[in-house]
């Protein structure tokens, strides 16, 4: 279904996205926000994180590391982003500024994943990475509970994804459409 987007589609979801994602709660209250720059057909994030950090919220953006474990450092708007090639794969956008550290993710009061989708119990599908996996874990550790939110498009929500014992269900999911939430309050 992504592949199948137009520019004008990418933009029109951008917007909702980011309009209806700055409504939540945990983005409201939020100091500081983990967030990731989308690519490709991904739901776009541009337009949020330009509004979050308009907001005066610091936004932290992931790097990408050798390992797929991810750094993370503040955004400054889109002049601080730097097209990154990891081998292969898609060209990623990360802070080209100074890195601060895996751990600097639990200084987050909201962390905002990818996906592919989510199921009707906030289970989340990534790609297949573990990049996310390494985060959650990390979060679980430093004993942290920010909200979990993911980005998809509302044909992503879905019945059922396949769940791993290591896996968390997010709080929400956010799509052009609206915000659905799972079994945990907005506190």
């Amino acid at each position: 279904m992504r592949n199948r987007l137009t520019a004008d589609d990418l933009r029109e979801t951008s917007a909702a996205l980011a309009g209806r994602a700055l409504e939540l709660p945990e983005l409201a209250r939020a100091g500081t926000v983990a967030a990731y720059v989308s690519v490709g057909s991904e739901p776009g994030t541009r337009a949020l994180l330009d509004a979050l950090r308009a907001r005066g919220v610091r936004v932290l953006l992931p790097a990408l590391l050798p390992d797929n474990d991810l750094d993370w450092g503040v955004y400054e708007g889109e002049g601080s982003l730097a097209r990154v090639q990891h081998g292969g794969r898609m060209a990623l956008f990360e802070p080209a500024g100074e890195r601060i550290g895996p751990d600097a993710v639990t200084t987050a009061d909201a962390v905002l994943l990818p996906g592919l989708a989510v199921d009707t119990r906030g289970m989340r599908l990534g790609r297949g990475g573990g990049s996310y996996d390494r985060v959650l874990a990390r979060l679980e550790r430093a004993g942290v509970r920010p909200a979990l939110v993911v980005l998809l498009y509302d044909t992503e929500v879905v019945e059922s994804v396949p769940a791993e014992p290591h896996d968390r269900p997010v709080r929400a999911v956010v799509t052009p459409s609206g915000v659905r939430r799972f079994g945990q309050r907005a506190d």
